[in-house]
């Protein structure tokens, strides 16, 4: 799973709500000829990230080049369970990526069209957004 080595800040504020708002960066196909492109803002963790990329593995047999173009660095923290208020912040319980409307997500090149598109369709399957594939 995709964890950061070292983080400035171990533990980070919540951020904004990503409703309503499109990405300006990484939206165009800058590797591949073939990608999965966001159509939704959400959080996507970092196991969302590999179930997809086993997916697209699995179904492409290991043929051709994929890229992955988010990687969760935003650390998320959870108290335990049946902790009464108070005693500061909890643990951080896991790392995701907040995906806006418009990412790329993941590149493919390599393999024809219809192997591309039937990997990147079961990819989309995996994570948290609606997403669209997208050729050069």
């Amino acid at each position: 799973m995709l964890i950061p080595k070292k983080v400035k800040h171990r533990k980070w504020q919540k951020g904004r709500s990503l409703n309503r708002k499109i990405e300006t960066r990484g939206t165009t196909l800058s590797f591949g000829s073939f990608g999965l492109q966001a159509l939704e803002s959400d959080w996507i963790n970092s196991r969302q990230i590999e179930a997809s990329r086993k997916a697209i593995t699995h179904f492409t047999k290991k043929g051709g080049k994929m890229w992955i173009r988010i990687f969760p660095d935003k650390p998320i923290t959870k108290k335990p369970p049946e902790v009464t208020m108070g005693g500061g912040k909890g643990a951080v319980e896991y790392y995701v990526f907040p995906v806006k409307s418009g990412r790329i997500l993941f590149e493919i090149d390599g393999i024809n069209k219809e192997l591309a598109e039937e990997a990147l369709r079961r990819a989309g399957h995996k994570l948290p957004v609606k997403t669209r594939i997208i050729s050069k």
